[in-house]
């Protein structure tokens, strides 16, 4: 039994050991960790309360609901919509594809240099001599842009004057609204272009055929060629009903009266003339057919109906692409002149009451727990080396010897180069 209970003992005594072993380390270097964290935390602290104060100052913008020209075609602008790969990736960041735009224009160079001059932002981060990259890089550390929950762009600027904060976010927000007016504006004069472009070749086009069609109508004296198709087959029907009859009237008058008969040869003259009357207007030299020609010959209507469906067909083609593109030529010249505002202002920017930054609560926890993180490290290091010293000189003996000659090596280069 003594034997089982052992290892149970040697572990307790060695967790025990331990912790006893942490706590004299406390205790032995109490006063040492004391004054290392009291001063770091008081410093820090003590920093925050004294150094420059940062007011921050937030504008916040909304995209205003603007029309594009395939809003006049709801099919077409849903189908556009609906593939749109900017959307998918939207869908996917859970971003806007207005105001990741918004966020664009705001974080562009051009602005970015028209606020350093502006503000005169080099003087104030006391950076006259610094490259003028430093000097963007501090002005974007203290912008921050942030697309809110309700969609709505967050413009957060912060400067050591709450006053000139809030000059510096209403002034982005004007410019946000001067530059994406004026890019669609200008995207609305490229469509408007290319809109006229095609509605005028469209217009070229219709007068083309409608010219086509007139010399067609002239050449041949047709109006209308399935109407007049549709009264040549119903005329001829018609005749060549009346020319049945007469052939079954001849044979029964010469059945029953004979060929001489007075009867009999008037019929053969009717039926000669309707046979006639046949015969003329297959050839198209029928009076009917002269001038106006409200009877098409036979012979002719294939080749005049198809040469005729051709203009009709790219006719009605080009009726049906005017229909189609004049609204949009309306409603883009419409657009390149419209200069409404594209962004909506829902809260304007103003001058702070309190700082934003630095906060001495926050330097006064970060620097307490990272200095006795830092101030545990030391001790338990010290403490090291020391049981070293005695438990192992020979690895001590080395490892100060090494360290002894780099900082020696360092002291030498230094010394060199001065």
């Amino acid at each position: 039994m003594n034997q089982e209970n052992q290892p149970t003992e040697q572990k307790t005594e060695v967790v025990g050991a331990t912790f006893i072993e942490f706590l004299t380390v406390l205790v032995k270097y109490r006063k040492f960790l004391f004054w290392f964290v009291f001063t770091i935390t008081v410093g820090a602290t003590v920093y925050a309360l004294l150094a420059p104060k940062w007011y921050k100052s937030t504008a916040s913008v909304l995209a205003a609901d603007r029309n594009d020209l395939l809003s006049t075609l709801s099919g077409l602008s849903s189908l556009a919509k609906g593939f749109s790969a900017s959307k998918g990736l939207a869908a996917l960041t859970g971003g806007n594809t207005e105001t990741d735009r918004y966020i664009a224009i705001l974080k562009s160079a051009t602005l970015t240099d028209d606020i350093i001059k502006k503000f005169k932002l080099r003087e104030e981060y006391d950076m006259e001599d610094d490259y003028y990259e430093k000097v963007v890089k501090e002005w974007q550390s203290n912008l921050d842009l942030e697309i809110q929950d309700e969609g709505n762009l967050t413009i957060t600027v912060y400067d050591k004057d709450p006053q000139k904060a809030a000059d510096i976010a209403n002034y982005m927000v004007e410019k946000l609204n001067e530059i994406n007016t004026q890019l669609s504006v200008t995207n609305a004069k490229a469509n408007r272009e290319f809109i006229e472009k095609r509605y005028l070749q469209n217009l070229e086009d219709i007068k083309n055929l409608e010219t086509e069609m007139q010399k067609f109508q002239e050449k041949y004296g047709v109006i209308a060629v399935p109407e007049q198709l549709e009264a040549t087959v119903k005329s001829m029907s018609s005749i060549y009903l009346d020319m049945y009859r007469k052939e079954v009237e001849y044979n029964v008058v010469k059945q029953m009266y004979g060929v001489d008969h007075p009867l009999a040869h008037t019929t053969q003259i009717e039926l000669n003339e309707l046979k006639k009357k046949i015969d003329l207007l297959n050839t198209g030299k029928d009076e009917s057919q002269q001038d106006v020609k409200l009877l098409i010959p036979f012979k002719e209507a294939p080749e005049l109906g198809n040469e005729y469906l051709k203009i009709y067909r790219n006719l009605e083609i080009q009726y049906k692409i005017l229909e189609f593109i004049q609204p949009l030529y309306e409603q883009a010249k419409v657009e390149e002149v419209r200069n409404t505002p594209s962004v909506l202002v829902l809260d304007k920017a103003g001058p702070a009451d309190r700082k934003a930054k630095p906060k001495g609560s926050i330097y006064a926890a970060v620097s307490f727990v990272s200095s006795l993180m830092l101030g545990l490290f030391i001790v338990f290091l010290i403490e090291f080396f020391a049981k070293m010293k005695i438990y192992a000189p020979q690895k001590y003996d080395f490892i100060r010897a090494a360290i002894s000659a780099d900082l020696g090596m360092i002291m030498k280069n230094r010394k060199k180069n001065a």
